[in-house]
């Protein structure tokens, strides 16, 4: 009876026994140590639930999260499954100068997080394209037969109500959103043709139309929505899931009472240069200052502050941001401003030094800006300019700096425009149209913008004689939508692109953040995706309500889902652990029994020749 043996919790084979003589006074603790270790165990274990579950959990759900944003950049491009009760649909109407288009957007539920927006995407038909219709012309022809607005767009609905399933119509939104063409019109003439959609629209379809949802938005506002859809598409409006290493900026709220600066991700900045106008957007983190009421006064019309969250009270989503567009700097603008400056200055003085130049092919006027002798012959046939390029850029860009109307006042740009100062440190810009046609159609630098590297291919372009650029054009070497306009006017484009950015702008020559691109994620991003992220913003709110409610009823449920892994683990520990203190506890009942049965005169002991063992009673 003195001899304890150990076989209930292991194999057979590991069946051993030991004497009470050389059993460790652990195996038989007191009752006090045995709630200590129970309660040190106890505590190792909550301190696993906090540390490893709570983080894993809170990590998990980030991965998962980070997960399905980069698999829907992926899946976007998939036919959209309209059999899904889930998905939510949006319709935005582009009605522009020369023709108006319609654009089907659908998003899934919102998540119930308030910190994010919805997850907006464009519609795919069953063969995986964008569902988008185009008619022409611009409703702006329709000036003076206003009724027939409706008529016009009708083509368009009908299209989008054909691809969204019926019973969605009814809360699907519908914005019809007027541009440039419309901008130019009279009021009255605006007001009569909005009029017609407001009127007949809702008499022919469903759709969740109201009178605000049609309207003639200005170039501060296209620009927002130009400069919101890109950073959605790019992702800096998700905050929630910072990867490490993510470039973040510090962030003086508007509007905000909060002292401390709020750190988020960076935005990207935005450049537009397109045939008649450039367009500069980017966000404005810091309180800004102005040199003079009058400079102040003209910066409210270019800054805009706004909230993309839907809850007005929370600033994760609220943003600062300078738009400006300037009329006449586009690419085809300038060289058209350029050549009347040519004919004015060249008629001028002819006139007073009695000359002839550029009025034969015999005697051209020499111009810096066209590839190297090229003939070229520009204006009205009653004033009739012939030109012979000499390509020097250098010289190109010396006789463009006066187009850019620049002033000496601080913080300006082009015209002497109110311009916010950049932190070119800490900032990044995309360059779309003419910045990415000037780096890619023939010199075949487009993405990352190196300024020196630029400027040496533009000058070698330039240099080279019209004969050879057209050998290379014909076999084939630049890009295929590149053709003889491009390669008359690369020289004079290259030229007044870097002196906008540079000159312009102020972009240092040693800026490393300007990617020059035509699609974001191989996608065209238009600003109808920015009107509609940001008119549809509140819509979460209704499924952040319902979310909450379904939380309260089945919390536990998700939680068990989510760390059932740990939980399993923690179980099956406590399990163990209460099996360990109930075996000690009977080894201590066994022990004491035994101690109190023995004898010195123990037979066993006897027969086996050994000396009784005196067994210790002090447990």
């Amino acid at each position: 009876m003195g001899r304890i043996s150990f076989s209930c919790l292991f194999p057979a084979s590991w069946h051993f026994s030991l004497s009470p003589q050389v059993l460790p006074r652990l195996l038989v603790p007191s009752l006090r140590q045995l709630l200590l270790i129970g309660l040190l165990l106890c505590l190792i274990g909550l301190l696993y639930l906090l540390l490893v579950t709570g983080k894993g959990h809170a990590s998990w759900i980030r991965e998962e999260n980070h997960f399905h944003r980069h698999l829907a950049r992926v899946t976007d491009v998939d036919a959209t499954d309209t059999s899904n009760p889930n998905l939510n649909y949006g319709l935005v109407v582009d009605c522009g100068s020369s023709g108006s288009r319609v654009f089907v957007y659908c998003w899934p539920r919102h998540n119930g997080n308030p910190h994010e927006l919805l997850d907006i995407r464009q519609m795919r038909d069953q063969n995986r394209k964008p569902v988008v219709m185009k008619i022409k012309p611009g409703i702006s022809e329709l000036a003076k037969t206003p009724d027939k607005a409706s008529d016009y767009i009708y083509p368009l609905l009908s299209f989008a109500a054909q691809h969204i399933p019926k019973n969605k119509h009814q809360e699907t939104p519908l914005y019809i959103l007027c541009t440039a063409g419309m901008r130019i019109l009279p009021e009255s003439q605006q007001e009569a043709l909005l009029e017609d959609l407001r009127t007949d629209i809702p008499v022919h379809f469903n759709f969740l139309f109201s009178d605000s949802h049609v309207e003639v938005i200005s170039g501060k506002q296209e620009g927002v929505y130009a400069w919101i859809g890109i950073n959605f598409v790019l992702g800096r409006f998700n905050h929630v899931h910072n990867k490490e290493g993510e470039a973040v900026v510090e962030v003086h709220v508007p509007g905000s009472d909060q002292q401390e600066a709020l750190v988020r991700k960076r935005t990207a900045g935005v450049l537009d240069m397109g045939g008649v106008s450039t367009q500069i957007a980017y966000e404005v983190p810091k309180t800004v200052s102005f040199a003079s009421p009058q400079q102040e006064e003209v910066a409210k019309n270019l800054l805009a502050e706004f909230n993309l969250g839907c809850d007005a009270h929370r600033t994760d989503h609220v943003y600062r941001v300078y738009v400006s567009t300037f009329l006449g700097f586009g690419g085809n603008a300038a060289r058209q401003r350029y050549e009347e400056s040519l004919i004015k200055n060249t008629a001028t003085r002819n006139k007073l030094l009695g000359q002839h130049i550029g009025e034969t092919a015999e005697s051209p006027l020499l111009d810096p800006c066209l590839p190297a002798d090229l003939q070229d012959e520009i204006g009205p046939s009653t004033q009739k300019l012939y030109l012979r390029g000499t390509g020097d850029f250098d010289q190109c860009r010396q006789i463009l700096q006066p187009f850019l109307n620049r002033t000496n006042e601080t913080q300006t740009s082009l015209s002497g425009i109110y311009q916010p100062a950049i932190d070119f440190s800490n900032s990044q810009f995309y360059g779309f149209s003419e910045f990415y046609y000037c780096t890619e159609d023939v010199l075949r630098m487009g993405g990352d913008y190196n300024a020196t590297k630029y400027a040496q291919a533009a000058k070698s372009y330039c240099a080279t004689q019209w004969k050879t650029l057209k050998e290379r054009f014909d076999s084939g070497l630049y890009a295929s939508h590149a053709d003889l306009h491009r390669l008359k006017y690369q020289c004079f484009k290259s030229a007044w692109m870097f002196e906008v950015l540079h000159s312009g702008f102020s972009f240092p020559t040693n800026y490393k953040n300007l990617k020059t691109a035509l699609l974001v994620y191989d996608k065209e991003v238009q600003w109808t995706l920015g009107a509609i992220l940001y008119r549809t913003r509140y819509l979460p709110l209704r499924d952040i309500q319902q979310e909450s409610l379904k939380g309260i009823h089945s919390h536990w449920r998700h939680s068990f889902s989510f760390v059932n892994n740990h939980y399993l683990f923690l179980a099956c520990f406590f399990i163990v652990l209460l099996s360990i203190m109930l075996y000690l506890l009977r080894l201590r009942r066994i022990h004491r029994r035994t101690a109190q049965r023995c004898t010195p005169s123990s037979v066993p002991w006897l027969e086996k020749g050994l000396g009784s063992p005196t067994l210790p009673i002090n447990l």
